[in-house]
């Protein structure tokens, strides 16, 4: 990711029903996220386009009113592992939950899907914000938020810890002499914490990446600084080009403190595409789909992302502020600035929430597209973008066919792979045990 000849990065984010709450309704649109065929297709779509990173998210609830891929959907970690046996090149990302797992069991399905697909895993660190989620968990609540990224801090770690446990070479496999590992390259971990004890090592042999790539959401404080010590890559929330400017340096300029490069972090902005050959055709696109919202799944929407009620306030009234410290603040905040900046009603934030889930929405020609994402990424908002179609397949196959090929006309975007990991794709240096010891 040098300043000479840089170029986007590109991940897609997979709701099998697409990403706007109605677009399974849209002609042509699949309608399930449980046929694993229309994930094998968007997958195809993808590497074609020549994306880094297909990412699937999870949800550790089931809300009848929520969007139609959080109702029923495939266990992410299993979807990519079968993935991997499908595709050759695009990197396959998939979030499990610090707040509900053990570290031991993370280490392992990731070091194994980076295994099985020659080095393209990539482990979504998350804590989870909804509340409702600790029920299915064996507790009353969810942790306080604080205490989720202490939690989260010391999870990765351990993580990381396990996969530096072996080095490279340690299996030997010498028929003639009988022997199968040289244990001097395999190692304990020996983590003795606040809320884990893991003695180590894993048993799995260090991954073809050396680490798979971690990637991160957070834009509280405590999540901005895990990302910074930690991440390879950060999915942020934006709207607004100077906010997003902000953010940028703002995250890029927390790495220093940890011995970290800006290179070394990839800051993608989700972003909704609705694609026209007119600007007036993509908003005729783009109302369609509003059509088809309801007050009630707009109402839900908006809740679970801005992270706290607002049912009892007037539609065509002002946004009501977040509480302090409550639900996701990522969204919560950037929602109600860019309420607040644009004068909205709530009326207008359910709908823009419903839209894309509080993501950035671009509406225009593949040419007018691509001139604003040339802004961004030129003008330090951005490395590149994690693309959110509002429904799947057509959606996607149109950035891929229409904006992604005057991406590449203008030099902004790889006209094949370079390498055959994700690190590559990333501009990434593969993880060695010996870099490793002493870091993060």
């Amino acid at each position: 990711m040098s300043a000479a000849g840089r170029q986007m990065h590109m991940g897609v984010f997979v709701l099998g029903t697409g990403n706007h709450t109605a677009g399974w309704r849209y002609e042509g649109a699949a309608a399930s996220h449980i046929e694993l065929p229309v994930i094998q297709e968007i997958a195809g779509i993808a590497e074609r386009g020549k994306f880094d990173l297909l990412f699937i998210s999870d949800a550790m609830v089931m809300d009848p009113s929520d969007h139609p891929s959080f109702m029923c959907r495939f266990e992410p970690t299993t979807l990519i592992s079968v993935l991997s046996a499908c595709t050759t090149h695009i990197g396959l990302g998939a979030t499990v939950s610090t707040s509900f797992a053990e570290p031991f069991n993370v280490a392992r399905v990731f070091s194994s899907i980076d295994h099985m697909s020659g080095g393209r895993a990539a482990w979504n660190v998350v804590t989870s914000s909804n509340p409702k989620a600790a029920l299915n968990f064996n507790r009353e609540e969810h942790l306080e938020h604080e205490l989720r990224y202490q939690r989260a801090n010391e999870f990765v770690d351990v993580v990381t810890g396990l996969w530096d446990c072996w080095d490279d070479g340690a299996i030997v496999a010498d028929k003639t002499t009988g022997r199968f590992i040289d244990e001097d390259k395999v190692h304990a971990l020996d983590h003795k914490g606040r809320f884990f004890q893991v003695k180590g090592p894993v048993n799995i042999s260090r991954c073809p990446q050396g680490r798979p790539v971690i990637i991160q959401a957070g834009g509280s404080p405590s999540g901005l600084d895990l990302a910074a010590r930690t991440a390879d890559v950060v999915f942020s929330v934006v709207q607004d080009l100077a906010a997003a400017r902000i953010a940028y340096a703002d995250l890029k300029g927390r790495m220093g403190k940890y011995g970290r490069s800006p290179d070394e972090l990839a800051v993608l902005p989700g972003v909704m595409p609705i694609i026209g050959a007119s600007d007036a055709e993509a908003r005729e696109q783009l109302a369609k789909l509003q059509s088809w919202l309801t007050p009630t799944n707009a109402a839900t929407l908006v809740a679970s992302r801005i992270g706290y009620d607002v049912s009892g306030y007037p539609l065509d009234g002002p946004v009501p502020p977040p509480p302090a410290s409550q639900g996701s603040l990522t969204f919560s905040h950037v929602l109600y600035e860019t309420a607040q900046r644009e004068k909205m009603t709530l009326r207008d934030l359910y709908n823009l929430t419903a839209a894309a889930r509080g993501h950035w929405v671009l509406c225009g020609t593949p040419g007018g597209i691509a001139d604003t994402l040339e802004e961004w990424f030129a003008g330090a908002a951005a490395d590149g973008f994690n693309i959110l179609p509002p429904y799947f397949p057509g959606a996607f196959a149109d950035f891929v066919d229409l904006v992604v090929p005057e991406l590449q006309r203008r030099g902004l975007f790889r006209h094949d792979y370079a390498g055959g990991t994700l690190r590559d794709h990333l501009g990434l240096v593969r993880v060695s045990r010996l870099e490793a010891v002493g870091g993060v």
